[in-house]
């Protein structure tokens, strides 16, 4: 098994588990409502999602070039995609961009089944442990 870099321990994996469960629940309630394409007179609750979704999107990009092996790798890509395609949608709205939140749950169902494998690689016999790893 790789060596882990972003979710080091197993404390670390269920954080990041629980937040991806709770992005993947805001994203199907978000299929409930209707986004509006970006214009200057948008609303500033508009603006300040854009704000949000970019810098989100950036951060988990990041993360995403500086995990370790495959399978982070590839958690940190599907929550990275599902944000990005939150801030397409926030920007374009629904007539251009309305396959956009349903491509959001699916990454984000992926980026959970994804992170219960991490997390239960840090279960296992022989994986890491919190003991094993550096705490933080």
């Amino acid at each position: 098994m790789g060596r882990y870099v972003i979710l080091t321990n197993r404390k670390r994996a269920i954080v990041a588990l629980v937040h991806t469960v709770v992005f993947l629940t805001v994203a199907m309630y978000g299929m409930l409502l209707v986004v509006r394409p970006l214009a200057v007179n948008s609303p500033r609750s508009a603006w300040i999602m854009t704000a949000v979704y970019a810098v989100v999107t950036s951060i988990l990009l990041v993360l995403a070039a500086f995990s370790g092996n495959g399978i982070e790798r590839i958690y940190f890509a599907f929550c990275t995609t599902s944000a990005a395609f939150g801030l397409a949608r926030q920007i374009l709205g629904d007539p251009l961009m309305y396959a956009a939140v349903y491509i959001r749950v699916a990454m984000l169902a992926c980026a959970v089944a994804t992170g219960i494998v991490i997390l239960r690689r840090h279960t296992q016999p022989g994986g890491i442990t919190v003991s094993e790893s550096q705490e933080g």
